[in-house]
């Protein structure tokens, strides 16, 4: 039975620490199209810059900051908003392209696109038969034996 490779495998600890306040500020959505994995974070009422997205290694960090507007002398009658800085890590696994990692912001979702590899994509291997199969070394070995008398 194969097993699929998942990059995705654990967050990090630091973000597992954090886990019941960043997933209440920074929900997601992760999954995999054709050869890449999209990151979807909301993050309503953030400032665009604001956010800051960083790969060290295979560590995927994510931080963004909610600036609460109140005039001064407001009484508060309900105030469910969370205001403060945000952070999201993921360790990502190996088989994917971290160099080619781009990300856009709208409407309050942040997409992240993250690229598989050249080298962990599927390819097929052509199958030969007959004479033309040679196993590669022996045969090899014997054309230079050839070349060379």
């Amino acid at each position: 039975m194969a097993t699929r490779f998942d990059p995705f495998r654990e967050l990090d600890r630091f973000a597992q620490t954090l886990r019941s306040e960043t997933l209440r500020g920074m929900p997601m959505d992760l999954y995999r199209q054709d050869d890449r994995y999209v990151l979807s974070v909301d993050l309503p009422g953030i400032d665009p810059g604001s956010v800051d997205i960083d790969v060290d290694g295979q560590l995927l960090t994510i931080r963004a900051e909610r600036t609460l507007r109140g005039a001064d002398g407001v009484q508060w009658l309900t105030r469910e908003r969370e205001g403060g800085s945000f952070l999201r890590q993921l360790s990502l696994g190996q088989g994917l392209d971290t160099e080619g990692i781009t990300a856009h912001y709208e409407n309050g979702v942040l997409t992240v696109l993250i690229p598989v590899s050249e080298k962990a994509k599927p390819r097929r291997i052509e199958v030969q038969s007959g004479s033309s199969a040679s196993l590669g070394t022996s045969g090899e070995h014997r054309e230079a034996e050839a070349v060379s008398a």
